[in-house]
C-alpha cells in the first residue's frame, strides 16, 4: 500500500479546508432561511470542492504508485472502484 505523501496532498488539505468553511457557510445560511437560489449555488459550489479534492486525492495516489511500484502492479479494479466512488 502506497502511503500519499504529505507535501503532495498539502493542496488538497487546503481545499478540504475552505470547502469546510463553504459548508459551515451554507448550514448558516440554511439556519438563517435565507433564499433557495443562494442555498442551491452555495451547495453546488461545496459540492464542486470535494470533488476536485477527491479527484486529486486518487490522481495523486496514483501517481506515486505508478511511480514506485510500476503500472504492472496497480489494481485495475480497485483503482476504478475509488474513481467510481467519486462520480
Amino acid at each position: 500500500m502506497v502511503q500519499l505523501d504529505s507535501e503532495a496532498v498539502r493542496p488538497v488539505a487546503n481545499r478540504l479546508k475552505r470547502a469546510q468553511g463553504q459548508l459551515a457557510g451554507l448550514i448558516r445560511m440554511l439556519d438563517e432561511g435565507q433564499e433557495c437560489e443562494a442555498v442551491v449555488t452555495q451547495l453546488a459550489a461545496v459540492s464542486r470542492a470535494l470533488d476536485r479534492a477527491g479527484f486529486a486525492i486518487v490522481a495523486t495516489g496514483l501517481k506515486q504508485c505508478i511511480a514506485e511500484d510500476g503500472a504492472e502492479s496497480l489494481d485495475t479494479q480497485k483503482m476504478e472502484k475509488l474513481f467510481l466512488s467519486l462520480a
